[in-house]
């Protein structure tokens, strides 16, 4: 049975109507993503919006958390003084759950080590009308896909990878707290038209070639960031040649290619799926109106008069694909990976392989690894490196229990971690290394920033599909192509794997809690002394004169993620005490001056310190300070508190080439000034000791800003930089943040 079906029929029974209104005003055919956009747009405008331009209201379906950014934004929505939730809202403990020693002794640990926070999440849960999925019931997205995702459906989640539900044909976007607020509040929720990027796949796969290994090779053509500011939509007759959670896998790891979301046309594929985990009445829903749930057929037959860039992948042509290290989108064929490994010396010892994650943690793809394990294991082979297999969620992890599927695979080595995020969010406890240890692992994950899986730099972390995992993991070599070459005189086959389980799956029926009835006896502690939880002040409207020599704390060189500003792994733990999770703000940057990471000079004591202690003493000091960056800043996960940090700490300005989109929105929220040079060669201009000067009055929208720079040798600069505020995004700023708008309007 469906959760929330009241809501779905609402929704699919205004599209065609709003769909028609969307086609009529834009007079023209539309891409499937439009339908969705204009259909759950606040109001229909009177002139078309224009993508990459045009800031527009919307209304999202429903909201969902996980408890990692869950802490933060809910803390957020209790001092906005609002009695409940005002559309259909979830969190999911997924985040803080170890991986070490196995499922059961990981998740008894760490419901004891996290009591206090799980404790907290339940009861705001049930005082707000707030849906809560207990540790162990599974990772945020495959729960949504299991449960929540319908096609022609609009969410938003405070996680990056929130567009996986995008493989049931979702817009479903990753944001941050003070965009749930927004939402969970009754608010509209302002997002840029998107840009549509359309991806056009033909052909069928076959051999070792999966899902995964699409939007590995399109990670290879876009980047990082190609995808900034678009949705990635997928059309031609491939699509239909792989499952719905495939699609899911696909949607997932758009993030790491900056995309907005990534969505797939309806399908029956989407419709097997549905009805497989008893949601039989969407799937009815969904026929009624399946022409409104893809693209038109113009759009599919001239693709290149609707999107703004169109590519093809043939998947006839397409090989397995391994990405790596260090960044997602370093991308090559399993035939040029083995032989990169060599010419790069890259650690050719395999140390371990990891399956799961919310990327690939279907019961499609422990079907396919448990048929590469079980011939595997019949010829007397075991995997020569660590194997680790992370269900995606209970009802996974049950049915594949069921199935001996999960036999199959620890038939070869394998161990079972807990239904959670685990090593993929840097929650694992390795005891084979220690930090220093140049080592491989490979993973069906989404990301491999440095030291993001076990806290080690010279971890060289390898991204490619589960079939492709288990491959490498029978060799132990990642010189060696399976797809090829005999494993200890063994010639592995392609797996052919079960897109659902001929059984149905297994429900989960104790991992969801439902919401009280009426919240308002339920009571919301949180203890004066804690040290994981902490209630939020708002923060202080600005003043022109703070604006005025400020001195710079970091020039950032190169690279710099949400996990460079704000690291997870054991700083998971403060996720809910803005003072304590502070102490890692840029701890992983590194300061161009030295070449270091967590070292820069404090311009009053001229001597060198940690980042977090000399921005606190520039706090102390009443001296507000700027951080200067590169491209692509805030690339990563949507954790607001990368934005929460700075602003804490006494920022005032993030001026860099160019933003990653969450986390330009997440500065905007907190009251954060996110700048932009307008010549990307002044980033040269700033140097050790700098102080900056701007006039914060002269902000408005479109309006460039001069800035002032004085050197330490007693030279000047000035240059021009650029904002992408809008007069309520700059409403937010002059209020100190968005959550004041909210909390003045209560």
């Amino acid at each position: 049975m469906a959760f929330d079906l009241e809501m779905i029929r609402k929704v699919y029974s205004a599209l065609p109507g709003k769909v028609q209104q969307a086609r009529t005003l834009l007079g023209r055919p539309l891409t499937l993503a439009e339908k969705i956009l204009y259909a759950h747009m606040t109001a229909m405008p009177s002139a078309p919006h224009q993508r990459g331009a045009s800031y527009v209201d919307f209304n999202p379906d429903r909201v969902a958390m996980q408890d990692a950014t869950a802490q933060m934004a809910l803390l957020q929505f209790m001092s906005a003084g609002i009695p409940t939730v005002a559309v259909p809202s979830t969190v999911h403990c997924d985040h803080l759950i170890r991986a070490e020693h196995g499922a059961d002794n990981d998740l008894k640990q760490s419901l004891i080590e996290n009591d206090e926070v799980f404790a907290f999440l339940g009861s705001v849960s049930q005082k707000y009308g707030i849906g809560f999925w207990k540790p162990g019931a599974g990772i945020i997205h495959q729960v949504v896909l299991e449960n929540y995702a319908f096609p022609g459906g609009m969410m938003i989640g405070t996680d990056s990878h929130t567009p996986n539900a995008g493989g049931l044909g979702m817009v479903a976007i990753g944001v941050g707290g003070a965009d749930a607020v927004d939402v969970m509040a009754g608010m509209p929720w302002e997002l840029q038209m998107p840009k549509l990027i359309g991806v056009k796949l033909t052909g069928k796969m076959s051999g070792w070639t999966s899902a995964k290994d699409v939007i590995l090779k399109l990670a290879g053509i876009l980047t990082v960031k190609g995808g900034t500011g678009a949705i990635v939509e997928y059309f031609g007759d491939g699509c239909a040649s792989f499952s719905a959670t495939g699609k899911g896998t696909i949607c997932n790891m758009g993030a790491e290619i900056g995309a907005t979301t990534s969505i797939f046309p309806c399908d029956e594929s989407m419709m097997r799926y549905l009805r497989s985990t008893d949601r039989s009445d969407i799937a009815d829903l969904a026929s009624g109106v399946m022409e409104h749930l893809r693209a038109d057929d113009e759009v599919i037959a001239n693709p290149e008069h609707y999107y703004d860039q169109v590519i093809h992948i043939d998947l006839d042509a397409l090989e397995p694909h391994v990405n790596g290290p260090f960044t997602p989108d370093r991308a090559m064929p399993i035939s040029e990976f083995t032989k990169a490994v060599k010419e790069h010396n890259w650690p050719a010892e395999l140390r371990v392989a990891l399956i799961g994650s919310c990327t690939n943690s279907s019961y499609e793809d422990m079907s396919r690894v448990a048929e590469i394990s079980s011939y595997a294991a019949s010829q007397g082979l075991k995997t020569k490196s660590e194997f680790t297999i992370t269900p995606g969620s209970e009802q996974v992890r049950a049915t594949i229990e069921r199935d001996g599927l999960l036999t199959a695979m620890e038939s070869v080595g394998g161990k079972v971690l807990a239904n959670a995020c685990g090593p993929c969010i840097g929650q694992w406890k390795r005891h084979d290394v220690q930090k220093g240890d140049r080592n491989s692992i490979i993973t069906s994950f989404n990301r491999n920033f440095t030291a993001r899986n076990d806290g080690n730099p010279d971890t060289h972390a390898f991204v490619a599909s589960p079939e492709t995992v288990i491959g490498f993991a029978l060799t132990g070599d990642l010189t060696v192509d399976f797809t090829k070459e005999p494993v200890n005189g063994i010639v592995l086959n392609p797996p052919r794997g079960k897109e659902l389980p001929d059984g149905g799956f297994v429900p989960d029926e104790h991992g969801f809690v439902a919401p009280a009835q009426d919240g308002s006896s339920v009571n919301v502690v949180i203890a004066p002394e804690s040290q994981r939880l902490q209630a939020l002040s708002p923060f202080n409207a600005p003043n022109a004169d703070d604006y005025q020599n400020m001195p710079l704390l970091i020039k950032v060189k190169g690279k710099c993620t949400t996990d460079h500003i704000s690291m997870a792994g054991p700083w998971l733990r403060f996720r809910g005490h803005l003072d304590n999770i502070s102490n890692n703000m840029l701890i992983g940057a590194i300061n161009y001056v030295n070449d270091k990471a967590n070292t820069i000079k404090n311009m009053f004591t001229g001597e060198y310190d940690e980042v977090p202690n000399v921005a606190r003493d520039y706090k102390a000091r009443g001296a507000y300070w700027v951080v200067v960056g590169e491209e692509n800043y805030g690339e990563g996960s949507s954790r607001e508190h990368a934005a929460m940090e700075p602003r804490f700490l006494g920022g005032k300005i993030i001026l860099v080439k160019s933003f990653a989109r969450i986390h330009e929105t997440n500065l905007k929220k907190q009251g954060m000034l996110p700048l932009t040079f307008t010549n990307g060669a002044d980033y040269d201009l700033f140097k050790e000791g700098d102080v900056i000067s701007i006039d914060i009055t002269t902000l408005a929208p479109g309006a460039t800003l001069a800035m002032h720079i004085s050197h330490a040798d007693g030279s000047n600069d000035s240059i021009t930089v650029k904002h992408t505020m809008n007069e309520q995004q700059i409403g937010w700023f002059k209020a100190g943040s968005a959550l004041n708008l909210i909390a003045g309007k209560k």
